[in-house]
């Protein structure tokens, strides 16, 4: 006969309900009694039907997030947080890309429903209306990332680009620089709008010239090819102070201004990124930027789901808003 989870229970020396707690509540167990039970569970090759669990339950125990930007580092690093909290109460995650394709975007979420997810975690852009009207008609737990929910049964969680775009600018002048440019991405997506405005609010305060460089992409190669326009101007035209809206693009000017035209930074220009990415620290001109707590963002979104999974009715939008932090390296220390 199949092993039941009596049997473990038997094994483990626990009650029922302690042992079916363990497989569907695991943080609700003590650590000296789970291992009893996962020991148990091991020992008696016990096998979970996880597709009657799931018929009982509603939904699975997979939380799916979609995102566009897991080519920056900083997205991947959230993940991973993301995936670790989920672990902690049984949960599983799955990971989607969105290439920023909106009709793959609905694929990706209808597929989510149909394996009858935990939760959705929408992360960077992929909030469209068509996407939150189709989980919110199928009452899917939904976190939105770098957004703000308006509409009952979603929560949101963000960092405040304004202040960190404000305090990364406030910084260059701080330096010296009087030329101030905002390189990379096209304002489309509200965390972008968010930092430009942070940076023309700082410049407009201390009467600083600013431009804004726009690129299509925000990637190494759109920082490099910037880089290369930047160069190639009058020198009474190039900035003396650049705020990259990414990591990526202020490594891709690093690499179009440093290694191939051999420009001093800070001295001849100042730079500021954005995200602090593992290797912001690392590349041939420490980059100063403005860290993202990725720690908080990604534990907040899984909390924000599971409360939101608790709930029997659509509760009220709620919304968290992190404080980024300015930190300052080589790539724009003059004084």
């Amino acid at each position: 006969m199949p092993v039941s989870i009596k049997d473990v229970a038997r094994e483990a020396g626990v009650s029922l309900g302690t042992a079916s707690t363990y497989l569907n509540n695991p943080e609700r167990v003590g650590p000296q009694t789970a291992r009893r039970i996962r020991k148990a569970i091991d020992d008696l090759g016990y096998v979970r039907n996880e597709a009657a669990r799931q018929l009982r339950a509603g939904h699975s125990r997979m939380l799916a997030m979609l995102s566009m930007e897991l080519q920056n580092p900083f997205f991947g690093a959230v993940a991973e947080v993301i995936e670790k909290r989920a672990a902690d109460f049984g949960l599983f995650m799955m990971l989607l890309y969105g290439h920023g394709d909106v009709d793959r975007d609905r694929e990706y979420v209808d597929l989510a429903v149909q394996k009858q997810v935990y939760g959705m975690i929408l992360a960077s852009g992929s909030a469209t209306p068509d996407v939150l009207d189709l989980l919110a008609r199928h009452r899917v737990p939904t976190v939105l990332m770098d957004a703000h929910a308006d509409r009952d049964g979603f929560a949101s969680v963000a960092i405040d680009d304004v202040t960190g775009a404000r305090r990364a600018v406030e910084h260059l002048i701080e330096q010296g620089c009087r030329r101030i440019a905002v390189v990379g991405g096209e304002p489309v997506l509200p965390q972008i709008q968010e930092r430009v405005l942070g940076a023309q609010q700082a410049a407009a305060h201390r009467g600083v010239r600013l431009e804004v460089v726009p690129t299509k992409e925000r990637t190494v190669e759109a920082g490099r090819a910037a880089g290369e326009e930047l160069a190639q101007r009058p020198a009474r035209q190039r900035p003396d102070g650049i705020f990259a809206i990414n990591d990526l693009v202020a490594i891709g000017l690093v690499d179009s201004l440093v290694i191939s035209r051999g420009w001093r930074i800070p001295e001849q220009v100042a730079l500021v990124g954005y995200d602090d990415i593992d290797f912001a620290s690392s590349t041939i001109v420490p980059l100063s930027t403005v860290r993202r707590p990725r720690d908080v963002f990604g534990r907040v979104a899984v909390d924000f789901v599971r409360e939101l999974a608790g709930t029997k009715t659509p509760a009220p939008p709620r919304h968290v808003e992190i404080q980024p932090e300015l930190i300052v390296r080589t790539s724009s220390r003059r004084r």
